[in-house]
């Protein structure tokens, strides 16, 4: 059993970083001080666009200067958010940021490069994670074989992190984040990509490497967006023998009994914002799943009868980790707990790294400063591992 004894991280993808100044001012003015004001040892998560990356490898002093960045700060990396290659912070980024996809030879070079960047910035004696997207999203067209040529490109990976390891002895880990209304969403969709994987693997004579390095992200939002037992998804994934290499820390919007709760539903109405997605499920009285692509104002305010009546909503908008409730709404923080207490049961530790990037486009009266609003984060995060501690 066991929790990472690595700092927290955060993911810095909450800060623009198109280039390289940018993802250095972003440590400078935010994760910095975001650290002094914590006051214990914190880890940035960095974001590195696929532009930030042909930068250092235009100009290999880049990477320096990073490395250097961070040292300055005393803040550590060990994990990257590989998953939105373009403008995180563009006017509209949406279902963009599932693209390009997995059965791309862009994702596989965008990746392998991140990797190499991770694994010179590493710490001495710890293994590195990178987050990545779940295949594709299910809403954009693919071709009949998308998923062969996405397991080819994994493969690839596979090798090519093998290889990175041989060189610099650094291990680095893929971690693949099933995501609402994507390829991979659902537990059960996760666990039967994984076998198809690892069969096809077997008979390329590369199950060990796979198994070595490709797991998942597990974002425990995205799960109780999907209304799946989080505690027990994990315990599935682990007896499938897919290792959990990074756990996104995050809740989820939730509003039970949109019926009688209108003032929830106009509420929730003012989450509607232009730049990403909110996939929206509800569950009905007869405990069937319903799925929207995106939370609109019509929607929350007039919904049809079957939403209407549902017993419950559920919103995938990252919402601050340390709160209960957001006025009328709830949170899936009870799902956090359970989902840190089944990580705690495993037999090594995934990466751990709070993953709220929606700061800038909460409803105003929910936003605060941002420094103010990360260190409570991670302040509440840091209580409720030192409390599984305790326990165990």
């Amino acid at each position: 059993m066991s929790l990472s004894s690595l700092p927290i991280s955060y993911c810095t993808n909450v800060h623009p970083g198109r280039t390289l100044e940018e993802v250095c001012f972003g440590l400078r003015e935010y994760t910095a001080p975001t650290q002094r004001q914590f006051g214990s040892p914190l880890a940035a998560g960095l974001w590195l666009a696929d532009s930030v990356i042909q930068e250092m490898k235009a100009d290999t002093s880049g990477l320096s200067r990073l490395a250097d960045e961070l040292s300055s700060h005393d803040l550590v990396c060990y994990t990257l958010n590989a998953f939105p290659f373009g403008n995180f912070h563009s006017d509209r980024v949406k279902e963009q940021v599932y693209v390009p996809d997995w059965s791309t030879d862009a994702r596989l070079t965008y990746t392998i490069d991140s990797a190499r960047v991770l694994s010179r910035l590493m710490p001495e004696g710890t293994e590195g994670s990178l987050s990545t997207v779940p295949l594709g999203f299910k809403q954009l067209p693919h071709q009949d074989d998308f998923l062969d040529l996405c397991i080819r490109n994994l493969l690839s990976l596979a090798q090519l992190l093998d290889q990175l390891h041989d060189e610099t002895g650094r291990v680095v880990r893929l971690a693949i984040e099933p995501e609402p209304l994507c390829v991979l969403e659902t537990t059960d969709e996760t666990i039967n990509f994984f076998s198809q994987l690892n069969k096809r693997a077997e008979s390329e004579g590369l199950r060990d490497v796979v198994m070595r390095h490709i797991g998942v992200c597990y974002d425990v939002c995205h799960q109780s967006v999907e209304f799946e037992d989080v505690a027990e998804s994990i315990r599935r994934l682990n007896q499938a023998e897919i290792r959990i290499n990074k756990v996104h820390i995050t809740c989820a919007l939730r509003l039970v009994d949109p019926a009688n709760n209108a003032e929830a539903r106009e509420t929730l109405a003012h989450f509607v914002e232009p730049r990403y997605l909110h996939q929206l499920f509800a569950r009905t009285q007869q405990d069937r799943i319903l799925a929207t692509v995106d939370l609109s104002r019509p929607l929350a305010l007039e919904p049809p009868d079957d939403y209407l009546n549902a017993q419950e909503w559920r919103v995938h908008f990252h919402v601050p980790v340390n709160a209960e409730s957001l006025g009328p709404l709830l949170t899936t923080r009870d799902d956090l707990k359970r989902a840190l207490a089944a990580v705690a049961e495993l037999n090594y530790a995934p990466h751990l790294e709070v993953e709220t990037y929606t700061w800038v486009v909460l409803p105003g009266e929910n936003q605060m400063p941002l420094i103010d609003g990360l260190t409570e984060e991670l302040k509440a995060t840091r209580s409720l591992l030192t409390e599984l501690n305790e326990v165990r």
